[in-house]
């Protein structure tokens, strides 16, 4: 089944940077902030699309990262700090004060460094099948080297046969998924893994005031379920959601579950009106 794309599509220049970035439903009234993207390493925009899709009832943005998808090679490294910086410009330039964040496996990374780089902007964020970046438990050695191998973006028949090492979990729903992949450039992947290069979040996250949704599968041979249950014990307001059966794409194989627990957080009263009730 083929995902039709209705995002509106720009190449904008930010910071000597020039980003694709597809919106959704950008100019769609209504009260829901928009929800702020960040993809996995070397994932393009595609590979996330059916998400945004079906989340029809509020404004969607992501970007693909330098040398990822449609964005041209970045000349020098860039780190989770400019990197943020840069996805905060391009939120002015589309008028959008207060958001939503979400990262799934790297883009948790850039999702929980967003939040803590700029909390005014953010209202709520939902962390999936990620970490605490440098202080995690490692996945297993057969799935991360086959991880670190751009190779799977290249070669569908690689993808095909180490589909379940790689993501885990339920497999339905996989031909679609490697179909709408597009292999990032040598540098733009290499400078994807340099970024995270020592980073963490440990220190930072008791001080994180926001709602927050951790959402895990049970079987990812990834990021390991073990580093949701970090997450939640550094963040004070969040709160751990397990797939049972879930790989590191639980997002693709447990697409109804998956958006009902992002509605259900989105939209559910903050806690200074849960307390007031």
């Amino acid at each position: 089944m083929t995902i039709e794309i209705t995002a509106t599509f720009s190449m904008e220049k930010v910071g000597g940077r020039t980003l694709r970035v597809a919106r959704w439903r950008w100019d769609m009234p209504g009260d829901h902030p928009p929800i702020l993207f960040f993809n996995g390493i070397g994932a393009n925009i595609e590979a996330v699309a059916p998400l945004a899709e079906a989340l029809t009832d509020r404004p969607f943005i992501m970007f693909d990262m330098p040398g990822v998808g449609g964005s041209p090679e970045p000349l020098v490294p860039y780190n989770t700090f400019t990197m943020s910086w840069t996805a905060r410009e391009l939120l002015k330039r589309f008028g959008a004060d207060t958001v939503d964040v979400m990262g799934v496996s790297w883009g948790g990374a850039m999702a929980q460094h967003f939040t803590l780089q700029y909390p005014g902007t953010v209202r709520r964020l939902i962390l999936a099948a990620t970490s605490a970046g440098m202080v995690m438990v490692p996945g297993k050695p057969s799935a991360l080297s086959k991880m670190a191998n751009p190779r799977r973006y290249v070669d569908a028949s690689f993808m095909e046969k180490h589909f379940r090492t790689l993501y885990g979990g339920l497999t339905g729903g996989k031909s679609e998924h490697i179909n709408r992949l597009t292999p990032p450039t040598p540098r733009g992947y290499v400078y994807q893994l340099l970024c995270m290069l020592g980073w963490t979040s440990v220190p930072m996250l008791p001080f994180l005031k926001k709602e927050v949704l951790i959402m895990m599968g049970d079987e990812d041979q990834i990021v390991p379920l073990a580093n949701g249950r970090i997450l939640e014990a550094l963040i004070p307001n969040s709160r751990l959601e397990i797939f049972e059966q879930g790989g590191h794409l639980f997002m693709l194989t447990h697409r109804e579950q998956t958006l009902s627990s992002i509605r259900g957080f989105l939209d559910a009263p903050d806690r200074d009106q849960k307390k007031a009730a």
